[in-house]
């Protein structure tokens, strides 16, 4: 039997309470210490060999990534052709880029120098003009003293403009979303009258026009004719023109046999082609209305070919006419098929979201304006009519027949909750070009407009608003500082250390108001910062479009129709099944194509199938990446911290943009 061991135990009194100071174990230490002496090198040496496992294995998984990307963009380059992209699009901006970014390149060169030989200011300040050894040195010190008596003042004034209008944008931002956070807390929406219309009798639903304008939609044409087709609306009050502009008659004649089909069914249609597509989508509109038989109706429904409307859309959008003869025109919501089809589709979401959210909602309540989609609206003829029609002078025709007729005081109603399905663009080709007629539109607009603005009857009011905040703010300054500010001076500043932006400009303010944008859209928070990072990438974008929409220049009045899959997602298949139940009483409509129907669709699709499509190379995005990328180098240097992240994350979202490794990817 082992002896027991020896505990020593010392214990001090202190008013009747004691205390334990020290407990200690003679044998149970010394074998403790024999143990750490037996275990402790073969732990040790494991120890190692796991750190060792761990750090080799992030070593090769390092490695492999960038391995697997580098032969990526290898292959995208080698596989892209630059000339894909309409030099149009680069034009002098690009040309300009690139001198930013040779003179980026140079400065970050002398820095580095200037850097390990320790030129800072403060030296170079210390030092007089008979020590300094040679032309490098001196020159270096006549670019800090010529930097910061002429270069500095310039850009710190020109900084502190953007920053002004910055928060100016950021406070109408704000302000929007009070609106809406008050429209949600006070349940606001439009109403209408109880019974509007009796459902005994037909005669007293108002006439109804549907038009589907298309152009070479061969993914959609069948589902948004289908879906127009099965509105429900008393048929004799109701007819739905398909206006198509495809230059390809097989095209042609597959949207003629589906129209003959519908009509078989008992569907009031039409099919309308035009010989020349004058005016575009403008032209196509402007021609059928100018027919004899449209005199007979009251309202127009507009849904573009990817539109599915449900078929309750009329009876929730027309009701709302009844007892309000000054009202034009009845806006609902879009909503999106494929916005979790990639990264792409997911941060143009968040943009759309926030736009019918809280954009149309809180300027359709307090203002009775905002302007018109071009699609899923219902428009009252008399107020078309009345405002000048439809005119081919922009390419934002919506937005022009809304300010229009705004000026002629017509008021507008929006429904945010009614929805209707499309698509958005899944390829980053199709969205950058969608942006660009977007963002020049406005400025052509703004032009013509203007004069018609301030000679308008309307209040004071309602003209600043359109001048100011409708047009400049959003349409206008909103591009131009946001390209300004974190593209081009931002970069500077990091050569210029005297004019640096504070850390509010470049990243608590930013992240705020990208915050309230993702808001409408909850699930969305995750992509926070990508979302950030791609609305700087996309405002060279919009800055070139504003630019070349204001000044008129060559691209301002390209037209390019949007790229269409034809896509149905998991909750569009949920409401179709949701509305074939609810009509299972009801006499279906069935659409099926002939058997000569179906081989002509798929020659068709075959000659329309792009052969060894490529993605492309966008020169602009690859330039201010690659000065982006410098100036984080040079603000590295400088062990700016949050200055130097931005720059990189900004410069790599760049690059990721310029070798279209976003959206969809094709081979």
């Amino acid at each position: 039997m082992a002896p027991p061991s020896s505990v020593l135990v010392a214990t001090e009194k202190t008013n009747n309470d004691f205390t334990l100071l020290q407990v200690h174990d003679s044998d149970s230490q010394m074998f403790l210490e024999k143990k750490q002496k037996a275990t402790n090198p073969k732990q040790f040496r494991w120890f190692l060999l796991l750190k060792l496992h761990k750090v080799l294995t992030c070593l090769s998984w390092l490695t492999t990534g960038f391995k697997a990307t580098f032969v990526l963009v290898k292959k995208r380059i080698s596989l892209s052709n630059t000339s894909d992209e309409d030099p149009k699009y680069r034009g002098k901006l690009y040309r300009i880029i690139k001198i930013f970014l040779a003179l980026s390149i140079g400065a970050l060169v002398i820095e580095i120098i200037a850097h390990f030989k320790k030129w800072n200011l403060h030296n170079m300040m210390m030092i007089q003009p008979f020590e300094v050894q040679g032309l490098l040195q001196w020159s270096y010190m006549a670019w800090l003293s010529f930097r910061e008596d002429y270069v500095a003042p310039f850009v710190l004034l020109v900084s502190k403009f953007c920053i002004v209008l910055f928060l100016i944008q950021s406070l109408d931002r704000l302000v929007l979303c009070l609106g809406c956070f008050w429209i949600k807390f006070k349940k606001l929406k439009p109403s209408i009258e109880a019974d509007a219309y009796d459902v005994e009798d037909p005669s007293t639903f108002p006439m109804v026009l549907v038009q589907i304008p298309m152009c070479n939609e061969i993914e959609v044409y069948a589902q948004s004719i289908g879906a127009a087709s099965q509105l429900d609306w008393p048929k004799d009050r109701i007819l739905i023109q398909v206006l198509d502009d495809s230059d390809d008659s097989n095209l042609q004649n597959l949207i003629n046999d589906e129209v003959s089909a519908w009509k078989e069914k008992g569907v009031n249609i039409i099919y309308r082609h035009r010989l020349i597509r004058t005016g575009y989508k403008a032209g196509n509109l402007k021609s059928a209305m100018s027919c004899d038989y449209v005199k007979d109706y009251e309202f127009v429904t507009i849904f573009d070919a990817d539109f599915q409307p449900n078929p309750d859309f009329l009876k929730l959008t027309v009701p709302h006419f009844k007892g309000k003869p000054d009202l034009g025109l009845v806006q609902a919501r879009w909503s999106f098929v494929n916005k979790d089809e990639n990264l792409l589709t997911r941060l143009q979401n968040i943009n759309l979201c926030f736009h019918f959210e809280v954009e149309q909602q809180v300027n359709g309540h307090f203002l009775n304006f905002f302007g018109f989609n071009g699609t899923a609206g219902v428009w009252r003829i008399k107020a078309l009519e009345e405002s000048g029609g439809w005119l081919e002078r922009t390419t934002v025709e919506d937005m022009d027949i809304a300010v229009r007729a705004h000026l002629n005081g017509w008021k507008f109603i929006y429904l945010n909750d009614v929805k209707v399905l499309c698509e958005l663009p899944e390829s980053y080709e199709a969205y950058k070009k969608q942006q660009h007629r977007w963002h020049s539109g406005p400025m052509q607009l703004f032009r013509l407009c203007l004069p018609a603005i301030l000679t308008s009857k309307i209040s004071t009011w309602k003209k600043a608003n359109l001048i100011f905040l409708f047009f400049l703010l959003r349409k206008l300054i909103l591009p131009f500082y946001s390209f300004t500010l974190f593209c081009v001076i931002l970069p500077f500043t990091m050569f210029i250390p005297e004019s640096e932006l504070p850390l509010w400009v470049i990243c608590y303010i930013p992240i705020v108001m990208s915050f309230l944008n993702i808001l409408p859209s909850p699930k969305s928070v995750p992509f926070l910062v990508p979302y950030l990072l791609f609305e700087n990438t996309m405002s060279v974008t919009k800055f070139n479009a504003m630019v070349s929409g204001l000044f008129q220049l060559g691209s301002a009045y390209e037209w390019v129709v949007t790229k269409k899959t034809g896509r149905s997602s998991e909750s569009d298949l949920l409401a179709y099944a949701e509305r074939e139940s609810k009509s299972s009483n009801e006499d279906k409509i069935l659409r099926r194509h002939s058997e000569s129907g179906l081989e002509l669709l798929c020659k068709l699709k075959e000659a329309k199938k792009p052969q060894k499509k490529r993605n492309k190379l966008y020169r602009k995005e690859l330039a201010l990446a690659f000065l982006l990328l410098t100036a984080s180098a040079r603000s590295l240097l400088s062990e700016h911290g949050l200055h130097f992240y931005f720059l990189l994350f900004q410069g790599l979202s760049f690059l990721v943009m310029g070798l279209d490794l976003i959206g969809e990817q094709v081979s």
